[in-house]
């Protein structure tokens, strides 16, 4: 079938508990290739993994990452760990101490898709949270919804207020790009930096900003 999105297979993988193989190895995998572009000379550069609920409610989790980080010798703080914001609604001992524990290891915690779920702002004080990822469909509607705009520009000053970082997600066009930068927010990521690439080719790009 060729190249299968992640909106098809990952509900599957849920479902059937795959998450947690496909999960583990995501994470292995890309520690193991972000220590490699260090070692090439890239040593700024940090690597974001998703993470499933149900992989964070998983005993031991955060021992997991652990021992990935010194398998692979990467340092804490060049990963991101990216939760979803459903996770933020169930906050409890089960997600709250491996987040924390994580938090405490030095490597950085965002939320996923912000925006588009239903969880309490106070949850956000009580999660050991670094930074909040604006979703692609507010980005979307830069310079055609005055909506989605106030959405966003209400989500980049809460950010700021509670001293998080912000990067937007699905940044396609110079004019989300230039109103993004304009409101305070300059991380971003879309097919307006680049669309995905294989980890070859990736190389080739980090060589050419060198």
């Amino acid at each position: 079938r060729g190249i299968i999105l992640p909106s098809d297979f990952i509900p599957i993988a849920e479902e059937t508990g795959l998450i947690l193989q496909i999960g583990a190895w995501v994470l292995r995998e890309a520690c193991r290739q972000l220590q490699r572009w260090h070692e090439a000379g890239h040593r700024d550069i940090a690597m974001a993994v998703n993470l499933s609920a149900r992989q964070v409610s998983q005993p031991g989790f955060a021992d997991s990452v652990a021992r990935v980080l010194a398998d692979t010798g990467l340092a804490a703080r060049a990963l991101d760990l990216e939760i979803t914001e459903s996770l933020l609604m169930q906050p409890s001992d089960d997600n709250l101490a491996p987040l924390t524990q994580l938090s405490e290891m030095g490597i950085q915690l965002s939320v996923d898709d912000f925006g588009t779920g239903y969880s309490s702002l106070s949850y956000l004080r009580r999660f050991p949270i670094h930074a909040l990822k604006i979703d692609q469909s507010f980005v979307r509607g830069i310079g055609q919804n005055t909506n989605d705009m106030a959405i966003v520009t209400a989500i980049i000053a809460m950010a700021r207020s509670l001293n998080l970082k912000v990067l937007a997600e699905g940044v396609e066009t110079d004019q989300q790009a230039a109103f993004l930068a304009a409101h305070g927010c300059v991380r971003g990521q879309g097919y307006y930096y680049s669309k995905p690439v294989e980890a070859a080719a990736c190389a080739v790009l980090l060589e050419k900003q060198a």
